[in-house]
């Protein structure tokens, strides 16, 4: 049930909505910026026709969230799963992956999956590849009717760190992502690289 926001109130609440966003994603691993804001205004009591935070004011939350609370662990769990994201990038090269979300843009929390994006010809043929590859993995429903929704999501644990697969049709990649940005593994590798001279600074 929501209800209206005194007026008193109303000019802070977009924030108090980013912040609550920005924790949940942080401390709960949501990955998905319009999910973690609708639960944010419902928490909050937000109706319908209050504003809502742009995904850009809940990531300078987020970023100053970890600032705060993971300054140390956090980089290195960003480390972590870039390495995990280039290991499983290459393994699954001949079905066109992206690295998206936290791992990409630098958000990734604790409990964050790396977000991969796949454009095989079937989803079918990812799924023979993980058995014929002996890779145990789970197969969940993609939310339904969202616009540009995934054929199927598959996740998987590499090493210590949870994969999450967005498999689309190959026609699905030249039409672009209206949310977010993507890499190609090279992009990813160059990343890498770059995190991990950070991280050689910082032991110096």
């Amino acid at each position: 049930m929501t209800f209206r926001v005194p007026p008193s109130r109303s000019g802070n609440l977009r924030r108090e909505i980013a912040v609550a966003a920005a924790r949940m994603m942080a401390e709960d691993g949501i990955s998905d910026f319009g999910f973690a804001k609708r639960k944010a205004a419902r928490q909050l009591g937000a109706s319908d026709s209050d504003a809502l935070p742009n995904n850009a004011e809940i990531e300078a939350e987020l970023r100053a969230w970890q600032a705060l609370y993971q300054d140390e662990e956090q980089p290195e769990r960003l480390l972590e799963m870039r390495r995990a994201a280039v290991e499983v990038m290459r393994l699954l090269e001949e079905f066109r992956p992206y690295l998206t979300g936290g791992a990409l843009d630098g958000t990734a929390g604790r409990y964050t999956e790396v977000d991969i994006e796949l454009f095989p010809e079937s989803a079918k043929e990812v799924e023979i590849f993980f058995l014929n590859h002996g890779i145990a993995y789970e197969h969940r429903e993609p939310r339904r009717p969202a616009p540009n929704a995934p054929e199927a999501i598959l996740s998987f644990d590499w090493g210590q760190v949870p994969i999450r697969l967005s498999l689309y049709h190959t026609r699905a990649e030249r039409a672009g992502r209206r949310h977010g940005e993507r890499a190609r593994l090279a992009a990813v590798e160059a990343l890498l690289a770059d995190s991990e001279a950070d991280a050689k600074q910082v032991i110096r």
